[in-house]
């Protein structure tokens, strides 16, 4: 079983995070996890934190020679601006500059955020013990953590891939090209849009919102492709991989609505053109015309790429703050402000990739087992050819 930690705090020394569950023989190289660390980071919309870090992992354990063991894999990433906060977030109290703590310290709640809700729940006088590990800086961690899981599928030959789709006001209308020309479109655009058109007036529309003070939100979308028939399960609900996939990207910072093919925009649509009919030929075997149900049905994969939808609320912390209480004296204020983001929406898109191919390799390892990946890949291609003989 595949399964994974993380620990650390915003401002705290580091991010880490332990994976259990990888087998043996898996090629894995610092380098690859670091380009996705990047593509996290630098996307038009980020805030000035992004300038400070320079995100890298370290490999701390379970790999050698480049390939994994077996056994627990340790990841670590820095954190640059631990030594600006170091005399604040320090777990050494001897090291707390009780001045520079008090000027930290967060007690009026930003509606949006962890802050209010986790202050009443953990009973926290300093909103900050919330805020620091409820930030969207843990999502470094689930990035390289994902991007171990990217490694096992494409070693399997699958693909994961994601595009922005709309920004604001902003969305895109409809794509001509195949998902592999997206994905390179994306990968060369400041806000990870496929449509050069529309990501210029993303990027407007970003600019006039840092302008005013505001934050805008989007929807981003995930393509998994070359997957077989079979992953997941409809034996039980928290099999179906619709669910599982749907909760790892609902546990994103900010994203509130997941949709699975057409999703809510099948609402208005009868069934007799929402379903996808079924076709057999000798030559492609079962296939479908259509691809409405987004590679799942049953709570399954069916064989057509995977397709996922994710709604990004816009950043809630706000240069022109909302109305607020204070957590301690309870007299109106306006909240707090943090440095932060004016739109994260292709950041979050990269952090959509990691987890979703971490619930894909969790399904692989579940179907397919094997201490080993020359097992894994070896019951991966006896399944492949058996589908094929269907």
């Amino acid at each position: 079983m595949l399964r994974f930690l993380t620990a650390g705090e915003s401002h705290g020394p580091g991010l880490t995070a332990i994976i259990e569950g990888l087998p043996a023989g898996v090629p894995l190289d610092q380098r690859a996890i670091n380009v996705q660390l990047k593509r996290r980071q630098r996307s038009f919309g980020r805030g000035a934190r992004m300038k400070i870090e320079q995100d890298e992992v370290e490999i701390l354990a379970g790999v050698r020679k480049g390939l994994s063991l077996g056994s627990p894999i340790a990841l670590f990433i820095k954190n640059l601006d631990w030594v600006n906060w170091q005399d604040v977030m320090s777990a050494n109290p001897a090291e707390i500059v009780p001045e520079k703590e008090e000027a930290r310290k967060l007690t009026r709640p930003r509606p949006g955020h962890a802050d209010l809700a986790g202050g009443l729940k953990y009973r926290q006088a300093d909103l900050r013990n919330v805020l620091e590990r409820a930030s969207a800086r843990e999502t470094a961690a689930r990035v390289a953590v994902g991007t171990v899981a990217r490694i096992f599928l494409e070693k399997l030959g699958c693909r994961v891939i994601s595009h922005v789709v709309q920004i604001g006001s902003v969305a895109v209308n409809s794509l001509d090209a195949d998902y592999f020309k997206i994905s390179e479109l994306a990968v060369e655009s400041p806000v990870a849009c496929a449509d050069s058109e529309a990501a210029g007036k993303m990027v407007r529309e970003i600019e006039q919102a840092r302008e005013k003070g505001e934050t805008l939100g989007g929807i981003f979308e995930i393509i998994c492709l070359s997957l077989p028939p079979g992953l997941g399960s409809h034996v039980h609900w928290d099999r179906r991989l619709d669910a599982r996939l749907a909760a790892a990207l609902m546990g994103i910072p900010s994203v509130k609505g997941i949709e699975v093919g057409l999703g809510f925009r099948g609402a208005p649509v009868p069934g007799s053109a929402y379903h996808d009919p079924i076709y057999y030929s000798p030559r492609a075997g079962f296939y479908r015309s259509t691809n409405h149900a987004g590679g799942l049905e049953g709570g399954m994969t069916n064989g057509a790429p995977l397709v996922l939808r994710a709604v990004v609320k816009p950043i809630p912390t706000l240069r022109t703050p909302l109305p607020s209480v204070d957590f301690l004296t309870k007299e109106p204020v306006q909240a707090a402000f943090e440095r932060s983001d004016v739109c994260v929406v292709p950041s979050a898109a990269v952090v959509g990739e990691a987890m979703a191919a971490w619930v894909l390799a969790s399904a692989v390892m579940e179907k397919f087992g094997g201490d080993t990946f020359d097992e894994v890949r070896r019951r991966w291609e006896e399944y492949l050819s058996y589908i094929e003989q269907a």
